[in-house]
């Protein structure tokens, strides 16, 4: 295997087209790797990485069409919430717990930035017979009916029957978190 030195990379075959890309180390080092479009003697740079991963650049996704902005999910989770509950799947979520009949808790694996995000719950008892899932309500305490504030570290909610509105366990719970 042979080893090339070099401080500028491009790739593209125009060299003062916007539509080239240059990898490259700043004039004086300082152990960051450079991305950058246009012409590869003056780059505009893009994004910067170290060792440890992206340091600027991107900050969020880009959208497929319109010009409106794209986020992703902070957390999602899929999971059984009868018996004894289990996550199906998820992201950034490291376990849920089980309050009591219909009032759960979803625990984030890594804590978000603030408090001020949108959790969305879907609710089924799709194969269990069940009275069917209604309404859901989120950061209330079961018993005593009092709000309880999200936190970066987790979030509460309960689940109800349609028929009666009593509190109800589901088997299918789908919560994401958008900040």
């Amino acid at each position: 295997m042979s080893t090339v030195k070099s401080k500028k990379l491009q790739v593209g075959t125009d060299a003062t087209s916007s539509n080239n890309f240059t990898i490259y180390q700043p004039a004086t080092p300082d152990g960051t790797l450079r991305i950058g479009v246009g012409n590869a003697d003056s780059p505009t740079e893009i994004a910067q990485f170290t060792s440890s991963g992206l340091v600027s650049g991107v900050s969020k996704l880009d959208t497929a069409t319109g010009s409106a902005p794209s986020y992703s999910a902070r957390a999602w989770v899929n999971f059984n919430g009868t018996g004894t509950v289990a996550i199906r799947q998820s992201g950034n979520v490291s376990s849920i717990t089980d309050n009591s009949t219909g009032d759960y808790t979803i625990n984030f694996t890594t804590s978000l930035t603030d408090a001020n995000y949108s959790l969305n719950v879907t609710t089924s008892n799709a194969s269990s017979g069940a009275a069917g899932s209604g309404p859901v309500s989120l950061f209330i305490t079961n018993g005593t009916n009092t709000r309880v504030a999200p936190t970066t570290s987790a979030a509460r909610f309960l689940t109800f029957s349609y028929n009666g509105g009593s509190l109800i366990d589901c088997e299918y719970i789908l919560c994401s978190v958008f900040r």
